[in-house]
């Protein structure tokens, strides 16, 4: 209760104050303090945009939900109304810009990510068939299917004869993960394949895929990877950075599960959440980058 009290006190009224006392001592705005004070990253950004959701200011909240295309004029009228001028801080339109671009890239992205989970797969689409085959053909080259439903799919992971029905919680946003990890980094695919089919320490492939996509997902939604997307792109984040994040959380898990060596796939939920808070852990490091240190295709 005292803790709500006090943000409460500051926000409303200290927070103000103290901006006044300051900028009258240094003869710069928040924004300018921010943007010179720290190197470009998750902890400018990220203080940049706790600036302007705090500001009484309409133009400045308004720059949340500015669109791309209007951003420059944007950082003009900022500029303007805190009467910050360019001569004086040469680099602060610049820096601002980028913080403005990763704020509102991050809503952005949510909003196609969101698209792609909300797109069903289709048997009758010819183009989520042919990303589905693409699958097959990528981590199984030598093997060719007997028919397009077939028991085969269990080899990937999948739990029946027609894939379609695994993707009824994630939509296409699961494929499009699972083909993306398997065309940018194949050898990786195949090897965390490959200990998917391990006699004892096996999981179902493209099930648990499902499972991180989802992960990565709730993970973005609920706003987590603000700082992993503030610090490895200077600029807005799109969904190939959303997919490259997928990969990272594919790939470390597959890690994480075979040093654990669970006793039986009976125990996924537990480990899948161990997993999660790991992953949650190094996101509250304001410089963190969940990045895969191997080299992709593309």
């Amino acid at each position: 209760m005292l803790g709500y009290i006090w943000t409460y006190i500051y926000s409303s009224i200290l927070r103000y104050w103290l901006k006044w006392f300051i900028r009258q001592a240094t003869g710069t705005c928040e924004l300018q303090r921010i943007c010179s004070g720290y190197k470009p990253g998750a902890t400018r950004t990220t203080k940049a945009e706790y600036s302007l959701r705090s500001s009484k200011n309409k133009v400045l909240r308004g720059a949340l939900e500015t669109n791309k295309d209007n951003l420059e004029r944007c950082v003009d009228q900022i500029m303007k109304e805190k009467t910050v001028k360019p001569q004086k801080d040469p680099l602060f339109k610049e820096s601002l810009h980028i913080c403005l671009l990763q704020i509102t890239g991050s809503s952005s992205l949510y909003i196609s990510v969101e698209d792609l989970r909300k797109e069903v797969f289709n048997s009758e689409n010819q183009q989520h068939e042919a990303l589905l085959l693409k699958l097959w053909d990528l981590l199984m080259p030598a093997v060719k299917l007997d028919s397009r439903i077939t028991k085969q799919w269990g080899d990937i992971g999948f739990q029946g004869d027609d894939p379609k029905t695994d993707f009824r919680g994630m939509g296409m946003l699961g494929l499009i993960n699972l083909v993306f990890f398997s065309e940018n980094y194949t050898e990786e695919a195949r090897q965390v394949l490959s200990h998917a089919n391990h006699p004892k320490l096996g999981y179902s492939y493209a099930i648990v895929g499902i499972n991180l996509t989802e992960m990565a997902y709730s993970l973005l939604k609920s706003g987590a990877l603000k700082p992993h997307f503030y610090n490895t792109v200077l600029g807005t984040a799109e969904l190939r950075h959303f997919h490259q994040l997928y990969c990272y959380l594919a790939y470390e898990f597959d890690k994480f599960w075979v040093a654990e060596e669970p006793e039986s796939i009976m125990e996924f939920n537990q480990y899948r959440e161990k997993f999660h808070n790991i992953v949650k852990t190094h996101l509250q490091d304001p410089d963190v980058a969940l990045t895969l240190t191997i080299c992709s295709k593309k």
